[in-house]
């Protein structure tokens, strides 16, 4: 089924890279088979934003646990550390998050979103083409044109607009925790870490698709490509007068506005 899915993705975004599957370990018997254990199998730490680069680039599947990860902040938001209010690291962490006033870093540090303290021993990110199991969460990266074509197959299956807050850094919070907790969309840039340590293109965007919704993605986009309107389909050019949707004139009649030609398919 992950095959399926993957080439429908690929089918209708033409995406870059392959979109990465993320599970949850809360025991090691949940760990699949074949899988990469960076610090055990080679010795060397990884950050997370590494692993998602490897697994979306060489389609590598990887094992983040505390004694792998190389980034303080995976540790945190995952619950693998305390960092909460009072402890010393707290007041560490506050302190080197480019807000000067430190009341706001300290309140903005308590609300950081993370998972509870110890629900989970590490997190398993794999390519969804050849993963083995159901994500938790998918992540897409993409350029805008491609997230376009994301946010409205969200649109025309939710009935909403994707609710998102950018920030510059923190992505691995953004894109693979907040999601987790709220089991909602979410828009994430591939912070400065993303960019200087794991080759994230200047060009990337990042979509976050909650469990269980993957499948309604996929029929979303659908929603548009099988109406020749989907990101491949779509052929830039700049005509004046151009044929347009018959509700438009429906619309410009009633406005005492000057109709044109109806737009009656996209061939």
């Amino acid at each position: 089924m992950n095959k399926n899915r993957s080439a429908e993705l690929h089918k209708m975004l033409i995406l870059r890279y392959e979109p990465i599957a993320i599970k949850m370990i809360k025991d090691e018997s949940e760990i699949p088979d074949g899988v990469l254990h960076p610090y055990r199998d080679r010795g060397k730490h990884l950050a997370y934003c590494q692993a998602l680069a490897m697994a979306r680039r060489d389609k590598v599947s990887i094992y983040m646990s505390p004694e792998s990860e190389w980034c303080w902040n995976p540790l945190v938001t995952f619950g693998f550390v305390d960092a909460g209010v009072g402890t010393e690291a707290f007041e560490i962490i506050s302190v080197l998050l480019g807000i000067p006033d430190k009341e706001q870093a300290h309140k903005f540090f308590a609300e950081f979103p993370r998972l509870p303290l110890g629900k989970y021993i590490g997190v398993v990110v794999a390519p969804l083409c050849n993963c083995t199991f159901e994500p938790d969460l998918t992540l897409i990266y993409c350029n805008n044109a491609q997230m376009r074509s994301l946010a409205w197959a969200v649109k025309a299956k939710t009935g909403k607009i994707i609710s998102t807050q950018i920030d510059a850094i923190d992505s691995c919070s953004y894109s693979s925790v907040l999601p987790q907790l709220t089991g909602e969309f979410r828009v994430t840039i591939p912070d400065v870490g993303e960019y200087e340590r794991a080759n994230a293109d200047e060009d990337e965007i990042i979509l976050t698709v909650p469990q269980g919704k993957l499948n309604m993605l996929i029929e979303g986009l659908h929603a548009f490509y099988d109406r020749n309107m989907g990101y491949p389909q779509l052929k830039r050019d700049m005509p004046l007068d151009f044929a347009r949707p018959p509700f438009y004139n429906d619309l410009y009649k009633m406005w005492g506005l000057e109709q044109g030609d109806d737009w009656e398919s996209r061939q």
